[in-house]
């Protein structure tokens, strides 16, 4: 999938179907005088709803259907017959998804599960036909109930993938290479900053036949959550791992410090990202020697498990993917 078929925020105008109306008719028949009220009830309008689907992982299918609507319901008819419910409009998205009110910004439902069906916009109900009104002192109404308006709006639709693990790191720090060489992804890597420009997921095995979810976050600037570079765009992604592998590379100027700005940027998105499991790795470590190793560990912060690893050479590859199976479980 290309950088530009990753689409994770969109707004869309959704319009559920209008009721039928109730039938106002008179039953007629050869031999039978007076036959009464017989009109049946109007059918329901079609809900317009979300479906999950684990097979999908971008809201691109979305991006040019600004307007969605849902069929009316049929109008009821002689001999109590109830009119159609209107044809359901169904609209897949990604395990993930958030609609938001558009105005207040109100989360109004998340998707989370595979199949998972939420009715963003309410069929109106059918009428009542002219028989549901008949009674001893009314015994020929001649009126019905119109059936009832459905319900439209424009929604804000987010994506927020879900993974296991997120890769945190600035730009270049080697999580791409890292999600290349331990899953079968295969995301965009070069020489330059921000070369990853959308979240790339991947499934790493391990032992025993077991697995877990990756995701590499796109690289975090300081001042990130401001809106600076690419990073903000891609925060909330972040909310939605269990826990977080900070990547930073050994050849950095003060690889403490590094991880201070990252914690920031995350803190003054979402407070609540502290709370997640954390584990810090050093890459490209095939740069170092056993003496340069022991340097850095004396300069690592404190109160988070660190290790070393090199995609590039395969160094500590497996001690790396038992810390992260370690820190899930």
């Amino acid at each position: 999938m290309t950088d530009g078929n990753f689409i994770d925020y969109i707004k869309i105008y959704a319009s559920s179907g209008d009721g039928g109306g109730g039938s106002t008719h008179l039953h007629r028949e050869k031999f039978i005088t007076k036959g009464g009220p017989d009109g049946g009830d109007g059918g329901r309008g079609g809900h317009v709803i979300l479906k999950g689907n684990k097979g999908m992982w971008t809201l691109h299918h979305l991006r040019f259907l600004k307007h969605t609507r849902a069929d009316k319901g049929g109008h009821g008819s002689k001999s109590r017959s109830t009119g159609a419910d209107g044809e359901d409009k169904y609209l897949d998205v990604p395990l993930g998804t958030i609609v938001r009110d558009i105005e207040t910004q109100e989360i109004l439902f998340e998707i989370t599960e595979d199949q998972q069906e939420i009715i963003l916009c309410e069929g109106g109900k059918g009428g009542l036909g002219n028989w549901n009104f008949k009674s001893s002192t009314n015994q020929t109404p001649r009126y019905a109930q119109p059936g009832m308006p459905g319900v439209d709006g424009w929604f804000q639709i987010e994506l927020k993938l879900l993974a296991d693990v997120g890769l945190v790191g600035f730009p270049n720090a080697g999580k791409s290479t890292l999600l290349a060489t331990v899953t079968a992804a295969k995301p965009k890597i070069a020489d330059y900053a921000f070369t990853t420009l959308k979240p790339n997921l991947g499934i790493v095995e391990y032992r025993n036949h077991q697995s877990f979810v990756m995701a590499d976050i796109p690289g975090i600037i300081e001042g990130a959550s401001e809106g600076k570079g690419l990073g903000h765009r891609f925060l909330r992604h972040i909310e939605r791992n269990s826990a977080l592998l900070f990547l930073i590379p050994s050849d950095s100027d003060d690889i403490k410090e590094e991880y201070k700005i990252l914690l920031n940027e995350l803190k003054k998105h979402n407070p609540e990202l502290l709370d997640k499991q954390r584990l810090l790795a050093i890459s490209k470590c095939d740069m170092l020697d056993d003496e340069l190793k022991e340097e850095i560990k004396e300069e690592l912060p404190e109160g988070i498990p660190a290790l070393f690893f090199s995609s590039v050479a395969q160094i500590g590859m497996m001690e790396l993917k038992d810390a992260i199976w370690k820190l899930l479980n």
